[in-house]
């Protein structure tokens, strides 16, 4: 005779420990219809994903700067794999219920190749994604040295990824790398088109002057929903959140601070290890391991194995 399944009860009580919120697109959908703009702080890392949930915020973005800096101590200069950053997506996504917003980079490759990123991301349970009209290998947007495909190229990567996904509710982002290398008018021409072709929002990456957001919002406005990537230190100027939302853009991007952020911490403590030969010094400052513990969820895995073990646990 087999052991009964879980209860009902049970199932409940696993989903309300490690996590099972509301379906995420959907979620993400809704947020995006509010009054804006959204705010999504970047996350390399189910750590910082779990932080930034921890913080209150109702979305999670993973940078794709972020994800190589963490993974290979590397620039973002196109050299993960989609393998490698969709592994990342479904750790974070793992980790939080929040909907997440994870870079994509090219689609890693030409239509054929975005149909599969898309179905990809999705099985990983990301609630959408951003693609670029950079070539492959690219670069961070706030870099210099870019270079873009053709228009009509990305425009046909795009309608394969509308024609991939199998949720409707996931959220397609059209991001163009246009105006560093083409001018602005060429980007705005290019996101034009690129809602034609199915994106859900757009991004025009790297405005180096207010005057060119204001520009980018007033010409795309009603065409499409709007992403402003706050990037720290980049070549965007620094907008206050009030003038974004003045602008109409619908989504906000902190791509790097936490990730800026940690390294500053690690600095800290290192340069007090080496001054004094402990980390004394440095540990008033952080959080104690039981209050960590505590962050990572120690208690729910508590829980569950006081629920489940048995006897012999």
């Amino acid at each position: 005779m087999t052991d009964a399944g879980p209860t009902e009860h049970e199932e409940d009580v696993v989903g309300d420990l490690l996590g099972r919120g509301p379906a995420p697109r959907k979620r993400l959908r809704e947020l995006l219809a509010a009054p804006g703009p959204l705010v999504a702080p970047g996350a390399y890392d189910a750590l910082t994903a779990r932080l930034v949930e921890q913080a209150g915020f109702d979305v999670v973005y993973m940078t794709g700067f972020g994800t190589t800096a963490s993974l290979i101590g590397r620039p973002d200069v196109g050299l993960l794999t989609g393998t490698e950053m969709i592994d990342n997506a479904r750790r974070i996504v793992s980790a939080v219920d929040v909907p997440v917003i994870a870079d994509a980079d090219t689609g890693y490759g030409n239509a054929l190749n975005v149909v599969r990123t898309v179905q990809a991301y999705e099985q990983a349970g990301v609630a959408g994604i951003h693609l670029e009209d950079q070539v492959s290998p690219k670069k961070c947007g706030h870099l210099s040295g870019k270079a873009v495909i053709p228009r009509e190229e990305m425009a046909g990567k795009l309608r394969a990824a509308a024609a991939a996904r199998r949720d409707p509710d996931f959220v397609l982002i059209a991001r163009t790398d246009a105006a560093a290398v083409h001018g602005l008018a060429d980007a705005v021409e290019r996101a034009r088109a690129y809602a034609e072709a199915g994106a859900d929002l757009l991004f025009v990456e790297a405005p180096t002057s207010e005057e060119d957001i204001a520009t980018v919002a007033r010409e795309l406005s009603g065409v499409a929903p709007l992403v402003f990537n706050w990037a720290e230190g980049g070549r965007t100027p620094p907008l206050s959140l009030e003038r974004i939302r003045e602008l109409g853009f619908s989504l906000v991007l902190y791509p790097i601070g936490t990730l800026l952020a940690a390294t500053a911490g690690v600095r800290a403590l290192l340069d007090a290890v080496r001054r004094d030969g402990t980390p004394a010094a440095a540990l008033p400052g952080l959080p104690s391991f039981g209050e960590f513990t505590d962050l990572i969820g120690l208690p729910e895995v508590s829980d569950l194995e006081a629920r489940f073990a048995g006897e012999s646990g």
